[in-house]
């Protein structure tokens, strides 16, 4: 990758500290942190239906009255590492008939473009350890919409934008309450806690703010599991006080500002709401829903005078005129305190606020603007508050729990059910903690790039679980993601691998090749199962399906007619690019040990092999692009000629390699000089193979020539090039959709610059037009290593026929800068991502609110799809560097 233009050295402050103790752990991790998720209900592992409806068989109108079986959700909210104990807000506004204790969104067949959580909410700060972490959630002060974003969603079609929160009119004269929670430790066993209520509207307006800690209900699963308990204490003179008493977690004091009232219930279902079957007791789950927002003045009464459950909130109404802020303050302490809220409470939010602001300070260039440096620091927050506590043990999920109903009998030949190794109880990142509240492995591997900038360690944590026994399978795949463990995701992890190690090289100094050791062991399990399964005629073309590009073919690359062979431009590219990264992991582990000499060269002789037949069977030589090549039962081949990232994708298998890193390996030069004279021998053409002035040797899938081909038609602004950077699709479809007939079925494709058209894979993702940050950044890393070679002696048109003309460095640049520009105000004040709901972004308390998106139109950059995405979108955070360092 590119070389090091400066290696910036952050100082050991505070918070760097912090995180180098936490490194000296088996698992990195704080005991407390953002790890409860934003939703757990509508997921795979709480699904025991026999048709795998997960929205359907545990939807949010039950999620207040039922006990999950396999974590827990709330309000921005914490919980310790192993998910046992959680605190979060709940909220009411004395309109709507239940609390807001989660957040809202319609479910995948509710809207009209998959599921979408429909609330607004923003991750504001964080640090690697959480020793200091902000968040808001925006309360309306009329009635929640529910019924309404329902309803319109429902009568839209595919072909119609989606019907948001902002158009209902709640948020209008700016009648809300803005919540503000801020955390900061003490120390590790120490969490102070600041609640900040403001009515942002024109009229005095009331919020009843419950604070709420409860315990994961495991007991009902597991009986060995002892019930932990939550007990009141006499309040002090300065706090009311609950004695948490819990066997795994240890034993904790939560102390809460005085108030009358205080409710205590147990974490368990209400099986007459549900089940139309009788309670057992009256203190269940969603007991605080009735008797607060269902004014039940005697279930009230109850709650307060119980003494002992595993759910306690003290309860603050509070009357607040126009503009008007209060603040609530609860803590969490191991400790017995006599003045939990005197001044050094407030000094706690201080100094750990001072903290973050110093650690943020190191990684931000200084030639960066306020504004960039803001977005930096938001999408670093969101990627650290994407921590989720995950849990998911398939043998257990398969059989049932003793004392519960029995799981049907489908589901031993259903979903995940050859996965009986997976047994996953860890705290990992998640692509978005409402809409995908579960890893995905691909999306996982760019999570890690920008994580590297603040904490390396747990970056690379992350890398090797997926590769443990307990998450990649016995044959080498790595899990895709719940919804279908099975699925094919592309093979980024040998890159990712890579990248965290130079990263972290780069800013931190040091050279991990213990880790690259470690990962490669299992990366070459992975790589064997790739070729075992993928090559399907055995000629170094694969094929794989979606790939996690969704709709982005023209038909359903995961379920082709029988007897229909599909050999895909980017399952070969991926294949190509994992080679040469494996290459690379072992040159660079060589330098240490050079036993990995000659397994760098079993990976150079596949790179070749797989770029041989690439480009003999995949290239277009009238339209200068890869298409993917089908192969029906009946008939001839056809080529697939759609303009799509899959035919761009082969400028990701890139890699230089330096004169002075080259001239110890004598056995891989030897190697290679053989290889190429053998291939001249029997006439096979050899893969780009370049070798500079300097001594420098390129690897690259592509030939200069045609390099320089797809470069003119990716950066023309009629094709690829949009505002925001590289479409998925080419504008060209726009005019020219693509059409195929297969088996007897026509299909076609066209470019949708927003939301998708189609169903397939969920409709909540597109692929057919917009712009998507991960591809993005490996197409700006890619250009600088392409720099790092051919240097001035190669420019192209930026745009295509603009007639400026740009170096590949310059070129990557410029597309670094669309892709923050997204995110960036102009002088109006206006940022593309926010789209038409930019006039609610002008308002004062606004202003610098951003939201890090799945996607991103393909004509204006607005955000689309899944809105906290970070999560990928959080490389946007070291685009913002790409000027101030680059790390080879």
């Amino acid at each position: 990758m590119p070389h090091t233009k400066t290696t910036p050295t952050p100082q050991l402050g505070a918070e760097r500290q912090r995180v180098l103790e936490n490194a000296k752990k088996t698992v990195p991790l704080e005991k407390w942190g953002p790890y409860l998720a934003d939703r757990q209900w509508g997921t795979v592992r709480e699904d025991y239906s026999a048709n795998g409806d997960a929205w359907n068989y545990f939807p949010h109108d039950q999620a207040r009255s039922r006990v999950y079986r396999w974590g827990e959700d709330g309000l921005l909210g914490i919980s310790d590492r192993r998910g046992h104990v959680c605190f979060g807000l709940a909220l009411w506004n004395h309109t709507d008939s239940i609390l807001k204790e989660r957040l809202f969104g319609l479910t995948n067949n509710e809207g009209n473009h998959g599921e979408d959580v429909k609330e607004l909410y923003y991750y504001l700060d964080n640090t690697p350890t959480h020793s200091y972490m902000k968040a808001l959630y925006k309360y309306p002060q009329a009635a929640f919409p529910y019924g309404q974003l329902i309803l319109e969603n429902g009568y839209r079609s595919r072909n119609d934008p989606e019907f948001e929160i902002l158009e209902t009119g709640v948020f209008e004269e700016g009648r809300y309450f803005d919540v503000l929670v801020e955390y900061a430790k003490n120390n590790s066993d120490d969490v102070c806690i600041r609640i900040t209520v403001t009515n942002h509207g024109p009229a005095e307006a009331e919020l009843t703010l419950l604070p709420q800690l409860w315990c994961r209900n495991r007991w009902a699963f597991e009986p060995a599991y002892e019930k932990p308990t939550i007990t009141r204490r006499p309040d002090t003179p300065t706090a009311g006080v609950a004695y948490l008493k819990h066997h795994r977690v240890g034993d904790y004091y939560l102390y809460y500002e005085p108030t009358d009232v205080a409710l205590m219930t147990e974490n368990e279902s209400n099986t007459k709401r549900l089940y139309g079957v009788p309670n057992t007791t009256p203190f269940v789950k969603d007991a605080f829903h009735e008797a607060i927002a269902g004014r039940n003045d005697y279930l009230c009464e109850l709650l307060q005078e119980n003494q002992t459950g595993t759910k306690f909130a003290p309860s603050y109404k509070l009357r607040l005129g126009a503009g008007v802020s209060r603040s609530v303050c609860v803590r969490l302490s191991k400790v017995s305190l006599k003045q939990p809220f005197g001044k050094a409470f407030g000094q706690v939010f201080t100094d750990r606020l001072r903290e973050a602001d110093a650690f943020h300070a190191t990684l931000t260039p200084a030639t960066a603007t306020p504004d960039q440096k803001a977005i930096q620091r938001q999408a670093l927050a969101g990627l650290l508050w994407t921590k989720q506590y995950y849990h998911y043990d398939i043998p257990r999920w398969l059989r049932g729990d003793p004392g519960q109903l029995s799981p049907p009998s489908q589901r031993v030949l259903g979903r995940n059910a050859r996965w009986e190794h997976l047994n996953n109880e860890d705290v990992l990142l998640m692509p978005d903690k409402w809409e995908y509240p579960w890893y995905a492995a691909w999306d996982l591997a760019f999570h890690t790039v920008p994580m590297a900038m603040v904490d390396p360690v747990f970056a690379k944590n992350q890398l090797i679980l997926l590769m443990r026994e307990w998450y990649m399978s016995p044959q080498g795949q790595i899990p895709a993601y719940e919804w279908n463990f099975s699925d094919v995701n592309p093979p980024v992890h040998a890159w990712a691998a890579l990248s965290v190690y130079r990263i972290e090289r780069t800013i931190y100094g040091n050279e991990d090749i213990q880790f690259l050791k470690r990962v490669f062991q299992k990366l070459l399990i992975n790589f064997t199962w790739w070729s075992n399964r993928h090559d399907d005629e055995a000629n170094n073309v694969f094929s794989g399906g979606f790939l996690g590009l969704d709709n982005i073919g023209v038909i359903d690359r995961s379920h082709l007619p029988p007897g229909t062979l599909l050999e895909q431009a980017d399952a070969t590219a991926w294949m190509g690019m994992y080679a040469l990264n494996l290459m690379d992991m072992a040159l660079e582990i060589t330098r240490h040990d050079s036993t990995f000499e000659d397994v760098a060269t079993k990976f150079y002789e596949q790179f070749v092999l797989i770029a041989e037949s690439l480009n003999n069977e995949l290239w277009d030589e009238n339209d200068g692009f890869f298409y993917d090549l089908l192969h029906p039962a009946h008939g001839p081949s056809k080529k697939m000629e759609v303009r799509s990232v899959v035919g761009l994708s082969v400028l990701f298998a890139v890699s230089v390699i330096k004169y002075e890193k080259c001239q110890p390996l004598t056995d891989f030069l030897k190697r290679m000089r053989f290889f190429q004279k053998y291939h001249g021998e029997l006439g096979r053409p050899m893969p780009e193979q370049l070798v500079n002035e300097k001594g420098d040797i390129l690897l690259s899938l592509v030939s200069r020539e045609r390099l320089e081909k797809l470069l003119i038609v990716m950066l023309d602004e009629t094709e690829f090039l949009s505002p925001g950077g590289i479409r998925a699709l080419s504008k060209y479809h726009e005019a020219h959709p693509y059409g195929i007939r297969v088996a007897g079925q026509y299909h076609s494709i066209r470019y949708v610059p927003g939301d998708s058209d189609t169903g397939m894979f969920g409709g909540n993702s597109n692929w057919r037009g917009p712009v998507w940050m991960p591809i993005n950044y490996l197409f700006i890393k890619s250009l600088k290593t392409y720099h790092q070679f051919f240097g001035d002696t190669l420019t192209v048109e930026y745009p295509t026929g603009s007639g400026n003309r740009l170096t590949l460095e310059q070129v990557s640049d410029a597309l670094a800068k669309r892709m923050v520009s997204m995110f960036e105000a102009d002088e109006n004040g206006n940022r593309p991502v926010h789209g038409p709901y930019n006039p609610f972004y002008q308002r004062p308390e606004n202003r610098d609110l951003l939201l890090f998106y799945e996607y991103f139109h393909g004509d204006t950059a607005q955000g689309i799809g899944a809105s906290h995405q970070t999560g990928w979108t959080a490389v946007v955070a070291e685009l913002v560097n790409d000027d101030a360092w680059e790390w080879e």
